[in-house]
This record gives C-alpha cells, sequence and structure tokens, in this order.
C-alpha cells in the first residue's frame, strides 16, 4: 500500500450531494457554516441534510412536531440501561448497544421503502437525545426526565439531562454544536455507516455502526481526551511545559489540526467564541485561558490551527456535560447528517466493496503439520 493511499487519504469513495469541504470552506447542502451556524436552529439542519433544503415554517414546524411527539424510549431500553455497571460502561458503549435494541421494538425495523425510513428516521434522530440523557442520569441515582412537547430539540437535551427549563446561553451554546457537529462529508464514522447499509442492512444497524466508530479517540472521542489533557495540566501556567515536554515525546495532541483542512477547521472558530463566554460566565475562564495557550503554541510551532473538538471541550465543562457525555452528544447532532448519508446510499445503492493490496508472503504450498519445522 503507498503512503497516499493509507486511511484512503484524498481517495474520493463515493458522490455525495449533502455536505462539501471545498477550499477549506465547510458547507451543508450549498449553505455555509458560517450563515447555519449564526442563523439556523439544530431542527433546521435536519430537516436540511434530510430533504436538501432549508425547511418553510410549516414544514418547520411538522418536523419540530414529529420530533417531540416520538422522543420517549420504551421502559425496556430504560431498564436496560438501569441493568449495566453504572461504574464501568461507557456511555458511547451503552449508546451503541442502545441504539441497536432500539431497533427490536420498531415494527418497522425491517421495512425498507423510502417513506417507512423516513419515519424510522425521525424516530431513532428524537429518541437518541433521550438515551443519552437517561443513561447519564440513571447513573447518577436520578430517575429519567421526559422530554416536553413545547421545547426545541436543544432545549429538551439539556432540559432532560438536568431536570430544569435550561437557560438561553445552554440553548445557544448546545444548538451551535449540534449545528456544527451535524455533517463532515465522508468521515470515517459516516464511512462506515454507508458501507453498513449499502448490504441493504438496515437503519439501525447503520447508525449502531456509526456510533461505534465515532466511539474511537481518534473520531468522536477527540474531545472528551481535550479535556482529561486541561485537567491533567490544571492551571496556565503549566500550559506550556506540558505541551513542550508532549512534544518531545512526540505524543498526539489531541484537539489540533485536521485531515482535510490546511488552513483551520471553520467550526472551531464558533466554539473558542461560545468558551470564551461561557468559561466568563461560569467563572471558569483558566480553560479557556489555557485552551488559547496551547493553540497559539501548537500552531506556532506545528503550524497546526485547533479543530472544532477543541474549543467544544470547555465549552460542554462550563454547561457542566461530564466529560464522557460529550462524545454522545456529538452521537447526537451526527445521527442527523448519518441518516441523510443512509437515505442517500439507499436511493442509488452499489456494494460497497474495495480492493486491498497484497503485501504478504507469495503463493506456497501447504506442508502437513508433520513435515513443519
Amino acid at each position: 500500500m503507498t503512503a497516499s493511499t493509507k486511511g484512503l487519504e484524498g481517495i474520493v469513495a463515493t458522490q455525495s450531494s449533502i455536505s462539501s469541504i471545498i477550499d477549506d470552506q465547510l458547507s451543508y447542502v450549498g449553505y455555509r457554516i458560517d450563515d447555519l451556524a449564526e442563523n439556523s436552529s439544530f431542527e433546521e439542519i435536519i430537516y436540511l441534510l434530510w430533504n436538501q433544503k432549508l425547511p418553510n415554517k410549516s414544514e418547520l414546524d411538522e418536523l419540530k412536531s414529529q420530533l417531540a411527539e416520538n422522543m420517549d424510549i420504551p421502559d425496556a431500553i430504560i431498564n436496560h440501561l438501569r441493568s449495566y455497571d453504572l461504574n464501568t460502561v461507557h456511555p458511547m458503549a451503552a449508546l451503541r448497544t442502545a441504539i441497536s435494541l432500539l431497533g427490536l421494538y420498531d415494527n418497522e425495523a425491517d421495512v425498507m421503502d423510502e417513506q417507512a425510513n423516513k419515519r424510522k428516521a425521525v424516530r431513532i434522530q428524537a429518541q437518541i437525545a433521550t438515551i443519552v440523557t437517561t443513561f447519564s442520569r440513571i447513573r447518577k441515582g436520578q430517575e429519567p426526565v421526559k422530554p416536553k412537547k413545547d421545547l426545541s430539540y436543544a432545549e429538551n437535551f439539556i432540559y432532560m439531562l438536568n431536570g430544569k427549563e435550561p437557560e438561553d446561553i445552554e440553548v445557544e451554546a448546545i444548538n451551535k454544536a449540534l449545528v456544527l457537529h451535524a455533517d463532515h462529508e465522508l468521515n470515517a464514522s459516516t464511512f462506515t455507516a454507508r458501507v453498513c447499509v449499502a448490504t441493504l442492512s438496515d437503519i439501525y444497524s447503520g447508525i449502531t455502526a456509526a456510533i461505534g466508530a465515532l466511539k474511537g479517540p481518534l473520531h468522536g472521542g477527540a474531545n472528551e481526551n481535550v479535556m482529561k489533557m486541561l485537567t491533567e495540566i490544571g492551571e496556565e501556567e503549566n500550559a506550556i511545559p506540558y505541551i513542550k515536554e508532549k512534544l518531545a515525546n512526540k505524543d498526539k495532541i489531541m484537539g489540533m489540526g485536521h485531515r482535510v483542512y490546511r488552513t483551520g477547521d471553520p467550526r472551531a472558530k464558533f466554539l473558542r467564541e461560545m468558551s470564551k463566554e461561557l468559561t466568563k460566565l461560569t467563572g471558569q475562564e483558566k480553560w479557556y485561558n489555557m485552551s488559547v495557550k496551547i493553540e497559539d503554541y501548537i500552531k506556532e510551532n506545528k503550524g497546526l490551527p485547533a479543530n472544532v473538538d477543541f474549543y467544544s471541550a470547555s465549552v460542554y465543562h462550563s454547561l457542566g456535560l461530564d466529560h464522557d457525555i460529550f462524545t454522545p452528544l456529538f452521537a447526537v447532532s451526527r445521527t442527523s447528517g448519518w441518516i441523510a448519508h443512509i437515505l442517500e446510499q439507499y436511493e442509488n445503492n452499489r456494494l460497497i466493496r474495495p480492493r486491498a493490496e497484497y503485501t504478504g508472503p507469495e503463493l506456497r504450498d501447504y506442508v502437513s503439520i508433520e513435515q513443519r519445522g
């Protein structure tokens, strides 16, 4: 395998009309991420990704209503979450298993026509937020909180997580994070989802496979590891000595650089600003200040700017989210993009079956066990 194809770097594997990264500019269905992050609700983004256009008011109201109506999860799922060893199970493992289990309670799970898949899409998008928040509360010894039909998606997520209606700044932060993480072209988890459903497996299998890919620290787990790093550093004055030691040991600095961006991740600036605002509001400015010092040093010495994971860590921490809930929140958002790609794959499907360049021994004769040294 040549260096240019390791990790499929630079390889165009499919065509898609969902999102694009061209000249370091991210867009969803032709709309710049800057415009969407500043102006759109997450529900608008869901509609855009699934329908290739922004909704009018009645279309948006209908989607909001459908999501609100489908947010409750079966009692069997809640009881299953209670059965886990809550001291050891990572929330991403719990989420992966719960989504797979959710498919067993959907009578349309294996119905593959377009309308059934769209109904399942709404149910999965609605219920994944409830699964994440329910698991978070159960492991703290708290009772699950049912969603409210008059709250937005972002509002319901925070309400179900904390048991109280959120402040405006919390809603703005979560909505912006959901918008920014919704889709990102053919990333590892999205590619995994498309490979899975290209066999004509069901949508639940596709989302379960995608969550498994997102769980890894080189993908969705990066923001959790950024916060782990910041916690280890502890204080602002320790930041640069810590980073210098990491670089000397050739350790990877999480949240810095990106495979497909050269001048910088266009999403990062929004979360950087939100981090500045939230850490000041909560009296935790050291996390933002520390992050800026690290970014400036890495950019100057390694030419690597921060990616979207870097500042999302301090944003989520300031909102009071447990650090291992960061990646499940990422999954809640990215489900909208996964579903868009799954539906697109179904529309024009061909089994994804690449080849591998063989690097093993040349052909050799079989030797019986008596003759082997």
